[in-house]
């Protein structure tokens, strides 16, 4: 990743379950991330939260029925989730705890979490990187951004 995280730049590592909230008290070459926040979230099996089949809906004039695609409860779920991190972020940088957010989700999730920016979170975020990397170690992470200079 060529993205320098400078020192106090907050780093915001999410997926549609998990979000790891960290402050950089190094710099862009050596960063050492230090957790700040946790936020988790349980979403169930789709057949555990719908309890109804599908419905059917018929055409007038014709005997044809069509079934309704039922709801997805856990994107839905996952929606929600994204919805609160940014609410989170958001109350940090009112707080003025955030000035700078760098915003590392996978693809899906980041543009999820796009929509429900505040103007005010949207001006904070430096940068967004399109990566899944909630489930990896903090140490892999600060490597992923460590700027070394070539030689």
């Amino acid at each position: 990743m060529n993205t320098r995280i400078r020192n106090g730049d907050w780093v915001a590592v999410c997926d549609g379950r998990k979000a790891l909230f960290f402050e950089n008290a190094g710099d862009a070459e050596f960063p050492i991330l230090k957790a700040r926040e946790v936020m988790e979230h349980k979403v169930g099996f789709n057949r555990d939260l719908d309890t109804e089949r599908p419905g059917r809906v018929q055409q007038m004039g014709t005997t044809a029925r069509s079934g309704i695609e039922p709801v997805d409860h856990h994107d839905l779920e996952e929606r929600d989730f994204l919805a609160q991190v940014s609410k989170r972020l958001d109350e940090l940088v009112a707080a003025g705890e955030v000035r700078h957010v760098i915003m590392v989700a996978p693809p899906r999730a980041l543009g999820a979490i796009r929509k429900t920016y505040s103007p005010a979170l949207r001006a904070a975020i430096r940068t967004e990187i399109d990566q899944d990397l909630v489930k990896m170690p903090v140490a892999d992470i600060q490597d992923k951004f460590a700027v070394r200079s070539e030689v």
